[in-house]
């Protein structure tokens, strides 16, 4: 057994010194050559160890995406030769799956119609692309669970390095969506020639992104989430999808194959499950009065706004499931560090934020955002107990469009 870990920490060394020299600059040709017989049975599970390593050591994830593709190039090979991960429909893996193999029919529909537009910028040319451009944008839906659901389930098996990393790529690619929206709605104008250049420059860096990502999905993160993850996890990460949703496809329902097995992970997390009512005098004394543990949860899923609770270890303890949320949120973050509930372009502000609420150095921090022509208000609360001291920190979210348009006043209901 030692003689097997002393040549399994070996290997890992040498796996994670072929990544070290390409960040270095060697070229990929090179660094094949040199580390040929190592590279011919490297499998998902390692590319993903020796990157979540390597960051641990120090290595900035902004480093690790940059040169993402460059580790796939290395060890594409040996990935090219294991097996495709097994799953039956229902399974999230094949939903993920089936959903990437629709969105690259709708990226391809999306090219031939840009091309067109190049050819001949008429309205009936731009209208089209415009309208392949929306229904690829509904491949966020895709992003959106897994960096909420599947993510927060891998992490807590240590895998989160690689996981950031795909998050920040997820982002570039919603940038470049924003940027191909923005360009198509301005139109070609009096230079076609600049405008299809424009399109060339968002698009082809774009359309590259997505269709390496279907590639490290399928031969990286879902061959290691399969090897990772209990069926249990996978009936939990079922059961939370449909809070987000789906695009291009529905989950079919040969998987799980025990339905009173999914019945019971679906009491375990609380979805669909009526609560208890309480016993007489079960009350919870609060400064200003007593509520049953039902009384609470209904007032909470009835607020005006979405709140998080992240405790004083910053860890994400609470959010209120309200009817209609902002943001996506699924019972997978419970139990997450609330730096990895967000992108990683702005872990830095929320860093900040926390560090001034632990510090006392301010009380609140908000912010405001337009969102799909909605305009969203953003507040965060540290919470303090009577002495003064940081028990946490209360996120309030909420969408004040309609708030922003009241004018004058109105003191009688409208029936009256």
């Amino acid at each position: 057994m030692s003689e097997y870990l002393d040549n399994h920490t070996r290997r890992k060394e040498a796996l994670k010194e072929v990544l070290r020299q390409l960040h270095a600059g060697r070229s990929v040709e090179e660094v094949k050559g040199q580390f040929a017989s190592l590279l011919q049975d490297v499998g998902a599970m390692d590319i993903a160890q020796i990157e979540q390593e390597l960051i641990a050591e120090g290595l900035p994830p902004e480093e690790i995406k940059h040169l993402c593709d460059v580790h796939v190039a290395v060890f594409r090979e040996s990935l090219e030769a294991q097996e495709e991960p097994d799953t039956i429909p229902g399974h999230p893996v094949y939903t993920y799956l089936a959903e990437n193999g629709a969105a690259g029919r709708v990226l391809d529909r999306l090219e031939d119609a840009l091309e067109d537009l190049k050819a001949d910028p008429s309205a009936e040319n731009l209208a089209l692309a415009r309208q392949r451009l929306a229904e690829l944008r509904q491949y966020e839906v895709h992003y959106l669970r897994e960096e909420n659901i599947l993510f927060p389930f891998l992490e807590k098996h240590g895998f989160t390095g690689p996981s950031s990393v795909m998050w920040a790529i997820h982002d570039d690619i919603r940038a470049w969506w924003k940027q191909l929206d923005a360009l198509l709605a301005e139109g070609p104008g009096d230079d076609p020639t600049a405008f299809n250049a424009q399109i060339d420059e968002i698009f082809r860096p774009m359309a590259t992104a997505i269709r390496e990502m279907f590639y490290k999905e399928e031969k990286i993160l879902y061959p290691t989430s399969l090897e990772k993850l209990s069926g249990e996890e996978w009936w939990q990460i079922r059961l939370q999808s449909p809070e987000v949703g789906y695009c291009y496809v529905q989950p079919g329902n040969q998987w799980p194959p025990k339905e009173t097995a999914l019945e019971s992970v679906q009491a375990l997390i609380g979805q669909e499950a009526k609560p208890a009512a309480a016993p007489t005098g079960d009350l919870l004394h609060l400064d200003t009065g007593a509520l049953t543990r039902q009384e609470v949860n209904l007032m909470l899923k009835h607020l005006p706004v979405d709140i998080t609770y992240v405790d004083a270890e910053d860890t994400v303890r609470f959010f209120s499931q309200t009817r209609e949320r902002i943001f996506p949120r699924s019972p997978a973050i419970i139990g997450r560090k609330v730096q990895q509930c967000h992108p990683p372009a702005s872990v830095h502000r929320v860093q900040r934020i926390l560090d001034d609420f632990h510090a006392g150095r301010r009380d609140v921090a908000e912010f405001w955002i337009q969102m799909d022509g909605r305009f969203i208000h953003i507040r965060y609360f540290a919470l303090r107990d009577k002495k003064g001291q940081y028990q946490g920190t209360l996120e309030v979210t909420q969408d004040v469009t309609e708030i922003r348009r009241l004018e004058g006043e109105r003191r009688l209901l409208d029936e009256e």
